[in-house]
């Protein structure tokens, strides 16, 4: 079966000066379900890749075209729409949540936004889609305080699925979790992907959680996309003398861990 492509970015070129090319006419496609994990160095281009395809930064030229739209020739009307199909896990759920603030508020702050829901309807949603992270009732009350760092991280994760969206950015994801924690959230975004038919854009410099978690990966380099396949590919084959950098670096990393 043929895959379906959700996104499709061409010819994406973002300078913030003369010398600082961010982005340099990027062209990639992201299919329906899959995971494609874009990896490089600080500087890369990466998390700037992320912003423009949320529309948080606006590129000097290029499209993304989503559901057969260039969504950044839309008007911000229709761009609202596409915001609640692609949205994105915040990095750090220690600092993402407002300590005045109880999980509840914050689970139904998107629906309260977007102006389509009563109160009852908000809070049944908020219940509801708890229990999809294995958080029972009685969080609902509860201020971030009293939360783990990994129940933080699925409150977090949470506040981005009550909007049901197709596409997730996910941003150095679980860089801020101790190592098991990161196995537990990793393991429940695959869950999550498969009864949602989500699609992910994992962005890490983490070549360990993007092999366990991607199907393609994207290595860019000073604003470019220098190698792409399969994760089997990349990480096992790879042809570029800068991915096989990275993938020595990475490997040097997990015998001094």
């Amino acid at each position: 079966m043929e895959k379906k492509k959700i996104l499709e970015i061409k010819n994406l070129t973002k300078r913030f000066d003369k010398q600082t090319v961010a982005l340099d006419e990027i062209n990639l496609e992201v299919y329906e379900g899959e995971s494609l994990g874009i990896v490089g160095e600080s500087g890369s281009g990466k998390t700037t890749l992320g912003r423009v395809i949320l529309m948080l930064t606006v590129p000097d030229k290029g499209q993304i075209i989503y559901e057969g739209k260039n969504i950044l020739s839309l008007k911000e009307r229709e761009k609202r729409e596409i915001r609640e199909d692609i949205q994105m896990i915040l990095q750090d759920p220690y600092s993402s949540l407002n300590p005045m603030k109880t999980i509840g508020w914050h689970l139904e702050e998107p629906l309260r936004i977007l102006g389509n829901y009563s109160r009852a309807e908000r809070k049944e949603k908020a219940l509801d889609m708890m229990k999809l992270v294995g958080l029972s009732r009685e969080y609902y009350d509860k201020y971030p305080r009293e939360l783990s760092g990994g129940q933080k991280q699925r409150i977090v994760i949470l506040t981005v699925l009550m909007l049901n969206p197709k596409v997730i950015i996910a941003d150095e994801a679980v860089s801020a979790l101790d190592l098991s924690v990161q196995a537990q959230i990793l393991n429940l975004l695959k869950e999550l992907q498969k009864k949602l038919n989500l699609t992910y854009i994992f962005i890490s410099h983490d070549l360990s959680v993007v092999r366990y978690m991607c199907d393609r990966i994207c290595v860019m380099n000073k604003g470019k996309i220098v190698e792409i396949g399969t994760s089997e590919e990349i990480l096992e084959n790879p042809k570029e003398d800068y991915t096989k950098a990275l993938v020595r670096a990475s490997k040097m990393e997990l015998v001094q861990d």
